[in-house]
This record gives C-alpha cells, structure tokens and sequence, in this order.
C-alpha cells in the first residue's frame, strides 16, 4: 500500500510503499476513503508522543470501507461503511467496564500506538467496541472531519461542559476542535464567544453561530473583555488551542462555579503549565479535560447531523490528495487555512 512514512522526527516524510496490514483475529482491515490532518499528528511528528515507535505513518481521523475481518468480530463485515474514535479501548478494564472508554487503561490510537490512517489501509483491533457505522448519507469527508476534533469537541460541549441554552460559552482558538466547539454550543442555544488571532477564522466563527468574538491579537486582557460582554463571565469556557496563555484566559474568563475545559493538547514544555488557582479556589471553579468520546456516544451526536441540527461539512476547508499531506503534515504549526482539511487519497473516495 502506499502511505505517508518518516523514520526521523521532524524530518519530512515521503511517500513509501509499504506491506498491506492484516487483520487481528478481534479486528479488521479499513480501506481508507478520507482521513483528516490534525495538529495531533504534527505533535507525533515532532516526536512529542511517546506512544510512537519509529519507523512510523501517521493518522487517526479516517473513515473508509472494511475490507477484511479477523476470526472473532461479531458485528461487522466486509463492506461496512465506518468510522473510528481516535482513542480505542480495550472493552475490560475498569474504565471501559464503566463506559469511559476514552480514558481506557489499555487504550490504542492509530497513528500513535500503531501505524495510522495516511495509508490506502489501516488496521483497528477491538472493532466490535471500536467501530462506528457510518449513516448511508454521510459522505466519506465529511466522516473523516468528525474525526478527534469534532467529536472530541461534542464530548467536551455535551458531556464535559454541560452547555444549556442560555449559558454563556467561550471558545479560545478557533481551529478545527473550536470551531466544531462554536457550532456544538451554539446548537444547544448556548451564547458563544470566539477568541483568536484571525480574523478570518473569527469571521467563520461568526457564521457558525457566535455571537461575539474576540481578536485576541488586539486586546490587552483577553479575559477581561470576556466577562464585559458576558456580564460576569462565561459559564463554560474552553481552551480549544492548548497554550499557557489559551489555558490561563479561558480559566481567568470564567464567572464563579463557572467551567474550564482543556481540550487543546499541551504538549513538551506546556505539559505543567501554570494556571490562576487563587481564583480556582476563591471561585470555585472546576477544571475538567476531554480527550476524545466513546464510539457509543456517537449516536446522539449522528442524530443531531441528520436533523440538520449540526453540520460539520461546513468546516471542511480544503481536501488534499495523499501526496501533499507530508508538506501539509511539516506546515501544521503555521496554522494555515480555515476550518479541517481532509486527505482523500483516492479518486473513488
């Protein structure tokens, strides 16, 4: 098969052929339609996950077709449309027994712990408790920009955040997981203010339903300017971007018993970073992560985007063909672009 390949961190990666992947006899084999690229994937690159073993292909935003199962799997067969978390789990430890299979004891990712999705075929082990059956409507770009950030953003909305109509939510960075945020919160009437530094992306934010935003660029108290336009403060805010100063401000912007959420990544030196814990405390604040949903939980999510409610095509920004994905890949940090961009490595996707 042909995939997205580097054996150096931080070195750019060619394109290889590669052995086609087997199924595990609880697994199958994917045939890769569309996968996103995500920030994540540049952190891997740079050599900041320790999961991942060199040589490596990246990836863990995919949806596609299985080709092949292995011996065991019950539920799935040859021809399925699907998609998968980008947190996998085992099914039998005490997290997955308890339903927070996004916090698995024994949890794998493609494209960190194993050989990803930049790749014609990718294998998924645990399919039975992994997989997720894609709506016959659904496109396959559309699938894969559900990916970590969208339904790493409805989790952390929904189930984290609690977001009702009424409540004020701010979203720091409007990437592809705060844009998703934006649309998320705003669908269940909540109030939404965007935080960035572009005004094109504010802009896109502004279509997707917030109803203030913030160029973080010009304003000298980022969370200042929050609590103004909130009237005392957001009653859930979220670090979509994952920075010291994202973190501190969207802590800092919070009204009392308000909530943090830490969705964007922190990774090498802002892994402990420093956070206002004197208004933490004088506040009562709560501070919460979430990373990524379990594929149970899907359903509601698919149900919203079949009502209309939610519309996640609308932050795709632009497909690319496999072959620039590993330019597209080295260029992450710039933040280039608007919305999810979305590798279709083949002309039948």
């Amino acid at each position: 098969m042909k995939a997205v390949y580097y054996a150096v961190f931080g070195q750019l990666p060619t394109i290889e052929t590669t052995p086609d992947p087997t199924p595990p006899a609880d697994g199958v084999v994917i045939q890769v339609k569309a996968t996103g690229l995500c920030r994540s994937d540049w952190h891997g690159w740079m050599g900041h996950d320790p999961d991942i073993t060199l040589p490596h292909v990246p990836g863990h935003e995919l949806a596609g077709v299985v080709t092949a199962v292995g011996r065991d799997v019950r539920l799935w067969q040859a021809g399925a449309r699907v998609t998968v978390p980008f947190v996998c789990g085992c099914g039998r430890c005490p997290q997955c027994l308890s339903g927070n299979h996004q916090v698995c004891d024994n949890q794998f990712q493609p494209g960190f712990t194993h050989w990803g999705s930049f790749a014609e075929f990718v294998a998924i082990a645990r399919a039975d408790i992994n997989l997720v059956r894609l709506p016959a409507e659904m496109d396959f770009v559309t699938a894969a920009s559900l990916g970590c950030r969208f339904t790493t953003a409805f989790r952390a909305v929904a189930d984290q955040g609690q977001v009702s109509a009424g409540q004020w939510v701010a979203v720091h960075g409007c990437g592809g997981v705060g844009l998703s945020a934006v649309m998320i919160a705003s669908s269940l009437g909540a109030n939404v203010i965007a935080i960035d530094i572009a005004e094109d992306k504010l802009a896109l934010a502004h279509s997707l339903g917030a109803v203030a935003a913030v160029n973080a660029a010009n304003e000298t108290d980022v969370a200042l300017k929050v609590r103004e336009l909130t009237g005392g403060g957001a009653h859930v805010s979220l670090d979509a971007l994952g920075s010291p100063t994202t973190c501190y401000n969207s802590i800092a912007n919070l009204r009392k018993r308000g909530k943090h959420i830490q969705v964007g990544l922190m990774a090498g030196d802002h892994r402990h970073t420093a956070v206002p814990l004197d208004k933490v405390i004088a506040h009562e604040l709560e501070i919460l992560g979430s990373h990524g949903m379990q594929a149970f939980r899907y359903q509601p999510m698919l149900d919203m985007i079949g009502s209309g409610k939610l519309a996640p095509e609308r932050l795709v920004g632009q497909t690319i063909s496999l072959t620039e994905a590993p330019a597209a890949l080295a260029n992450m940090d710039q933040f280039p672009g608007t919305g999810i961009t979305v590798i279709t490595p083949f002309t039948n996707a």
